[in-house]
C-alpha cells in the first residue's frame, strides 16, 4: 500500500527544478555560452586585478591583538604586521662567529641587507648582543617597511644573495621570518592526482566515457569560475593566498559528486524507458532537489564558522561557500545541457545496444551489502560503533596550537634556522613573548615598567627579559621574555597563564597595566578561543541538522541517528589526526618531519566541512529509502531498495572526495597537510562506517519505528519533497515522447 497522500500536490522546487532542467536542455547552446562567458569574463578579471594586501592577522576579543593595537597607538610609525627576517649564522665546526673572519662575513653581510630599498632596519648582532654563550652562533633581525606580501621579488632577491654570499665565506646561513615565507598556496600536484583518482572512479562506475568526462568537465569549470572569482576579488576583500585553498577542495569534490548525482539519476530514468528530454528534467527534479538541500546544508556549515569570530577563518568559509553554490548552480544548469548535447554518450555501452529502456538489474553490490546487514544489524552496528569510539579515544589528549618553522620539512630555511637559534640560545628563544606596559598616568613610567619587568623575569620558566623600549611620549614600554620552553610547549602555555595571574599585584603596586602578546601569545589565544568556540557551534550545526533532516525524512529517529552518526565520524577523524599529527605514529609515512600540537583550528574546520559531506551521503542514500518506504515497501525492503539505486553512487562519491582530499597531503605546507588528511579519514569513515554499515543497521532495528513522527510535529513542519516523488508521479501520468523519436531530434 502506498504511504504517500495522492493529492499531495507537487512541491514547487521540485516543479521549479524540473523545469530548470528541461529549459537548459533544450537551451543547451545558450547556456554553455553562458557559462563559457562567466568563465572568460572572471578569469580576465582575476589577471587584471592586483594581488591581496596584506592587512594582517587580525583575532578581535584577545589579549595578543588588543596589546598589538596598543602598540600601534603607542608607537606611530611602526607596522606590527612589517615583514622580518631573522638572518641565523651558525660558525664552521669547531669555530666561532666572533673570529676575525666569520666576523667580518657577518658584518658585511648585515651592511648589504641593511641597504634594501625596503628594508627599515638590519640590527649587528654583535652591537645588539645576539651572540650565544658559546659564540658558535649569532643572528641579526631584518625590519621591513612593508608587509610580507608586498615585498618586491627585488627585495626577496637581495635577501637570497646576501645569504649566498655569506655561505660562500664559510658560515652556515638560514633565516626565517615573514619575509623568508613561501608566499605560494597549495597546488599543483594535489588537484592532479585528485582529478586522476577521480576520472578512474567515475569510470569504473559508470562504464562509459563521457559519462566519467562529464562531472570532471563541469567540477573544473566550477572550480575556475570560484578560484578565478576569489582571484579577482581578493584585493578588495582581503583574501590572502590560502583563502582559496578551502574553496577549490570543497569546490573540486562537490562539483564532481553533485554532477555524479544527476547523471546517475538520469541514466536511472533513461533505464525506465523515458525520451532524453523527459529524463534530465526529472533528474534535475529529484536528484537536484537533493542536490540543492545537500549543498545548502554545506554552505550553512562554512557560513556558520563566521560566529566562531576569526576573521581568517570567515573568509576561508565564505569562499568555499561561494565554490559551492557555484557547484550547485552548474549541477542544475550546465550538467543538464550538456545531457542535452549527448543524450546517449554517457549510457552505458549495454543501454545503447539494447535501447534506453534497458532496466535496472533487481542485484547488485548495493543490494547484497543490505542483506548482509538486515540479517547481522546488531553485530554490524556494534562493531561500527566500538571501531569509531576506539579511533576517537586519542582526543582526550587532543592539544591545540599553530604549528610554525618547527612543523616544516628540514629541507627549508625557515626549519634550520629555527634549529639552529633553538640549540644556540635555547628552545624558548624561537617563541618570545612581548609584554606591552601601559603607564600612561604615571608619573613615574620607567620605574613602573622596570618593576613588571623584574616580577616577570622572577617567575619561574623565564630565562631572560630584555631593556624596555619606551615611545615618544614616555607612557608606553615594550620589552621581550625568552621562555625556557619551545613555543608549542605546554609548559609555555602555562607560563603566560602565570603572567597574566600575576597581573592584578602588580598594577595595584605600579599603577600601570601591561599585556602579553606575541606570536607565541597569539597562538595560545587563538587556541582558547576555538576551544571555547566548539561546543556553541557543535550544537548549532548538530541541532540545525536534526532540523533540517526532519523536514526532508518526516522522522524523529533518522535525523537523531544521523547526528550521532557525524559526531563519531568527526571525532574519530580528530582522533586519527591526534594520532598521526601529534602522537607521531605513521607521521613518516605522510611526510610529517615534527610532530606537536594539532592546528588550532582543525576541529572547527571538521565539524563544519564535515557536517555538510555527511548531510550530502545522508540525503541520497536515505531518501531514496524512504521513497521506497512510502511506495509501500516494508521498512527492510526499503533498506534494501535504498542501497539498490544509491549505494553505487554514493561509493564512488565518497572514493572521489576522498581523492580529492587526500591529494592535499602530498603538499609541503604542514596546515593543508593536516586539513587534507582530516578530511579524507573523515569522509572515509562518515561514509563507509556511519552511512553504509551504522545506518542501515539501525534502521533495520527500529524497523517502522524509524518513519515516526509526532502529529502535532508533522503539522509544523513544512513539506520538502527532496527527492521528487510527486513529481515523479505527475510524470508517469503524462504519455512520454518515444525515445527513439527524441534522441533523432537531439
Amino acid at each position: 500500500m502506498d504511504r504517500s497522500a495522492s493529492d499531495v500536490e507537487t512541491p514547487a522546487v521540485a516543479t521549479f527544478l524540473y523545469r530548470v532542467g528541461r529549459l537548459a536542455f533544450r537551451r543547451r547552446w545558450y547556456v554553455a555560452l553562458v557559462w563559457a562567458a562567466v568563465l572568460a569574463a572572471v578569469g580576465l578579471g582575476a589577471l587584471k586585478a592586483p594581488g591581496a594586501a596584506d592587512e594582517g592577522f587580525s583575532m578581535p576579543g584577545i589579549e595578543s591583538q588588543k596589546a598589538f593595537d596598543l602598540m600601534e597607538q603607542r608607537f606611530p610609525g611602526t607596522t606590527a604586521d612589517g615583514a622580518t627576517a631573522r638572518v641565523v649564522f651558525v660558525a664552521p665546526h669547531g669555530e666561532k662567529v666572533t673570529a676575525a673572519g666569520n666576523r667580518k662575513a657577518v658584518e658585511d653581510a648585515v651592511a648589504d641587507l641593511a641597504d634594501g630599498s625596503q628594508v627599515a632596519s638590519a640590527v649587528n648582532p654583535f652591537q645588539a648582543k645576539t651572540v650565544s654563550k658559546d659564540g658558535t652562533t649569532a643572528y641579526a633581525t631584518v625590519t621591513y617597511k612593508v608587509a610580507a606580501d608586498d615585498l618586491t621579488d627585488a627585495g626577496r632577491t637581495q635577501l637570497e644573495k646576501t645569504l649566498d654570499e655569506a655561505r660562500d665565506a664559510g658560515l652556515t646561513v638560514d633565516a626565517g621570518g615573514t619575509a623568508v615565507a613561501d608566499r605560494g598556496g597549495a597546488g599543483g600536484a594535489a588537484e592532479v592526482i585528485g582529478v586522476a583518482i577521480a576520472a578512474v572512479v567515475l569510470l569504473v562506475t559508470f562504464g562509459s566515457l563521457a559519462a566519467a568526462g562529464l562531472p570532471l568537465l563541469t567540477a573544473l569549470i566550477g572550480v575556475g569560475v570560484s578560484m578565478a572569482t576569489i582571484l579577482a576579488l581578493a584585493d578588495a576583500l582581503g583574501l590572502s593566498t590560502t583563502t582559496g585553498t578551502l574553496a577549490m577542495m570543497l569546490g573540486l569534490a562537490v562539483g564532481i559528486d553533485y554532477a555524479l548525482f544527476i547523471v546517475s539519476r538520469y541514466r536511472e530514468e533513461r533505464a525506465k524507458g523515458r525520451a532524453a528530454q523527459e529524463a534530465t528534467s526529472l533528474a534535475v527534479g529529484t536528484a537536484g532537489s537533493a542536490v540543492v538541500f545537500a549543498g545548502l546544508t554545506v554552505v550553512i556549515a562554512l557560513a556558520g564558522l563566521s560566529v566562531v569570530g576569526i576573521p581568517m577563518l570567515t573568509k576561508m568559509g565564505l569562499a568555499a561557500a561561494g565554490a559551492v553554490v557555484v557547484a550547485v548552480v552548474i549541477a542544475l544548469t550546465l550538467v543538464p545541457a550538456l545531457l542535452g548535447f549527448w543524450p546517449n554518450a554517457v549510457l552505458t555501452r549495454k543501454a545503447r545496444r539494447s535501447g534506453p529502456g534497458e532496466a535496472e538489474a533487481k542485484d547488485n553490490g548495493g543490494t547484497r551489502w543490505a542483506r548482509f546487514v538486515l540479517r547481522r544489524p546488531l553485530p554490524v552496528l556494534l562493531l561500527g560503533v566500538v571501531g569509531l569510539g576506539a579511533l576517537a579515544l586519542p582526543m582526550t589528549s587532543l592539544q591545540l596550537g599553530m604549528p610554525g618553522d618547527e612543523a616544516k620539512p628540514t629541507s627549508t630555511t625557515e626549519r634550520r634556522a629555527y634549529d639552529a637559534l633553538a640549540e644556540g640560545f635555547g628552545p624558548g628563544f624561537n617563541g618570545p613573548l612581548t609584554v606591552v606596559v601601559d603607564a600612561e598616568g604615571d608619573d613615574d613610567a620607567k620605574g613602573a615598567a622596570s618593576t613588571i619587568a623584574r616580577e616577570i623575569g622572577a617567575t619561574k620558566g623565564v630565562v631572560s627579559v630584555s631593556p624596555a623600549r619606551f615611545n615618544e611620549a614616555g607612557d608606553t614600554a615594550v620589552f621581550s621574555v625568552v621562555p625556557s620552553t619551545a613555543p608549542t610547549d605546554e609548559r609555555t602555555k602555562d607560563l603566560v597563564t602565570t603572567i597574566r595571574g600575576e597581573r592584578p599585584g602588580v598594577e595595584s603596586a605600579t599603577g600601570a597595566t601591561f599585556e602579553v602578546t606575541g606570536t607565541t601569545a597569539l597562538n595560545i589565544d587563538i587556541s582558547e578561543k576555538v576551544q571555547s568556540a566548539l561546543v556553541p557551534y557543535l550544537i548549532v550545526v548538530v541541532g540545525l541538522a536534526i532540523v533540517l533532516l526532519m523536514v526532508v525524512f518526516r522522522s524523529l529517529l533518522v535525523p537523531l541517528k544521523a547526528a550521532l552518526g557525524f559526531l563519531l565520524s568527526v571525532l574519530a577523524s580528530l582522533g586519527a589526526v591526534v594520532v598521526v599529527f601529534q602522537e607521531g605514529h605513521g607521521a613518516g609515512l605522510l611526510g610529517v618531519e615534527t610532530t606537536g600540537p594539532i592546528m588550532s583550528l582543525m576541529p572547527i574546520f571538521l565539524v563544519g566541512i564535515v557536517f555538510g559531506l555527511a548531510m550530502d551521503y545522508e540525503v541520497f542514500l536515505v531518501s531514496r529509502m524512504r521513497e521506497a518506504y512510502v511506495h509501500g515497501e516494508s521498512a527492510h525492503q526499503a533498506v534494501t531498495s535504498g542501497f539498490r539505486h544509491s549505494a553505487r553512487v554514493v561509493v564512488a562519491a565518497a572514493l572521489i572526495m576522498i581523492a580529492v582530499f587526500a591529494g592535499f597531503i602530498g603538499e609541503s605546507d604542514s596546515m593543508i597537510k593536516m586539513i587534507g588528511f582530516g578530511l579524507a579519514t573523515a569522509v572515509l569513515l562518515d561514509a563507509f562506517v556511519v552511512r553504509m554499515a551504522i545506518v542501515p543497521a539501525v534502521l533495520t532495528l527500529l524497523g517502522d519505528k524509524a518513519w515516526w513522527l509526532p502529529r502535532w510535529l508533522d503539522r509544523a513542519l513544512p513539506r520538502v519533497d527532496v527527492e521528487g516523488e510527486g513529481l515523479t508521479r505527475a510524470a508517469d501520468t503524462r504519455e512520454p515522447a518515444p525515445a527513439d523519436q527524441e534522441a533523432a531530434r537531439v
